[in-house]
């Protein structure tokens, strides 16, 4: 599993309370839906403003500026580490997170591909976050809203976290001299 790589966070992110995961309350699913229903609000209002054909970077940066007039919190270029056997593996960034509980991954591509929804899959697989919007800028505009939940990765660790053959415990199914 992964997690938010605290050390790369400017003094800004840092005053950002802990990101929380979405099933904390008893009206998240309710609190949820109001605010993907707000951000795809915003979305449009960005596309419908900006067009299609803009590099990703414009759309991620315009996103950030729209949601924040909105009222609606937002970090962007969120460092997040990949964990393998308890070892950092690899590192990478959500485009935005929003209110401490959504990813915003933005393309700008001609239409979604299913890679695509992997790397939105993996960032809510390497977080505590459960839920993803991918906001596609491309000729048509499209949205995909993903969710992956946390008893989900629990299983998911758990399975994958066995011991290997080089772990085996002594005494149990070697070969005998």
């Amino acid at each position: 599993m992964a997690r938010i790589d605290d050390d790369l966070h400017t003094a800004a992110a840092e005053s950002r309370p802990p990101i929380a995961q979405m099933n904390d309350d008893f009206d998240g699913a309710r609190d949820a839906g109001e605010l993907t229903g707000r951000v795809i609000g915003v979305y449009y209002d960005v596309y419908n403003e900006l067009g299609f054909g803009h590099l990703e970077a414009v759309y991620r940066r315009a996103m950030f500026v729209a949601l924040a007039q909105a009222e609606i919190q937002a970090a962007a270029e969120i460092p997040i580490e990949v964990l393998f056997r308890g070892e950092v593996v690899g590192r990478f960034r959500a485009d935005l997170i929003v209110e401490n509980s959504l990813v915003i991954e933005v393309k700008s591509a001609r239409v979604l591909e299913p890679i695509h929804e992997a790397q939105l899959l993996n960032y809510l697989r390497s977080t505590r976050l459960e839920l993803g919007l991918l906001l596609n800028f491309g000729h048509t505009p499209k949205v995909r809203r993903l969710a992956y939940s946390n008893t989900r990765k629990s299983a998911f660790i758990s399975v994958h976290q066995r011991p290997h053959h080089s772990q085996r415990p002594a005494g149990g199914g070697g070969a005998r001299e």
